[in-house]
């Protein structure tokens, strides 16, 4: 497990998903969930950045874990993920402060993501309300964004999470691409109207 959570760390870090110090997993195991140290390095994680803890209540190694954990055991608790992934890519983070929602208008993400929806919330990090809102979300799409913070996404696993993160940036920055150039995009997709409905 550790493993697995080195190399997505790593691969959140080379992408520029996340700064040095930046970003947040888990995994869920049982009744048990595995959750990177608060203010870890992800690109540098130790066998030690991954905190073992109760899913549903606190113990002495709780104190260890991300400041996001009161988020990832609500996901736990109101949808099937067993992985999450959080993270800061820029040009989504970006996107999240111009609209609500984030239709993409390329191939892979509209098949993959439809829409992201996008939440404004007072308090962006590890707070009951961001628990609440983020959790509901994931209940019916794969990732969600807030506003100026970044997305949550889910997956069975967590190479699954991160591909959502990685997609939807991808979408952003060809988002901004089609902003600077000023100019419509002819549409390609068989009922492309409908993306922003879904």
């Amino acid at each position: 497990m550790y493993e697995q959570f080195a190399a997505i760390g790593r691969d959140l870090f080379v992408s520029g998903a996340i700064s040095s110090h930046g970003g947040n997993m888990s995994v869920r195991v049982g009744d048990r969930l595995l959750i990177t140290r608060r203010g870890s390095m992800l690109g540098r994680l130790t066998e030690r950045d991954i905190i073992e803890t109760p899913l549903d209540s606190d113990d002495s190694e709780v104190a260890l874990a991300s400041t996001e954990i009161v988020v990832h055991r609500a996901i736990y608790a109101k949808t099937n993920a067993l992985a999450i992934v959080h993270a800061h890519p820029i040009h989504t983070i970006m996107r999240s402060m111009l609209d609500d929602e984030i239709v993409p208008i390329d191939s892979e993400a509209s098949y993959l993501l439809h829409k992201v929806p996008v939440y404004s919330l007072a308090l962006t990090a590890g707070s009951s309300q961001v628990a609440e809102v983020v959790s509901d979300g994931l209940k019916d799409y794969k990732c969600v964004v807030l506003r100026g913070h970044g997305p949550f996404a889910i997956g069975t696993v967590l190479e699954e999470a991160f591909q959502w993160i990685s997609c939807l940036e991808q979408a952003c920055k060809l988002l901004d691409l089609k902003d600077s150039l000023g100019l419509p995009v002819r549409e390609y997709r068989e009922h492309g109207d409908e993306y922003g409905k879904w």
